[in-house]
């Protein structure tokens, strides 16, 4: 399961330029996964890696 922390998030985009097939920014600005995503792809670890305020959990 993956959660973005919205407190955390800046929208910045990173995860939805690393992993667009999940991730996606709402109309807040801020980051979420999108309904019905493959949370399984391996792009997923590489979007949470790269944010740059640690916004994204995987468990």
């Amino acid at each position: 399961m993956i959660t973005v922390d919205k407190e955390k998030c800046i929208g910045c985009g990173a995860c939805g330029a690393t992993c667009p097939d999940v991730f996606e920014l709402a109309a807040d600005g801020k980051a979420q996964t999108k309904d019905g995503a493959d949370q399984g792809l391996p792009c997923v670890a590489d979007a949470k890696a790269g944010c740059p305020v640690g916004a994204i959990a995987v468990e």
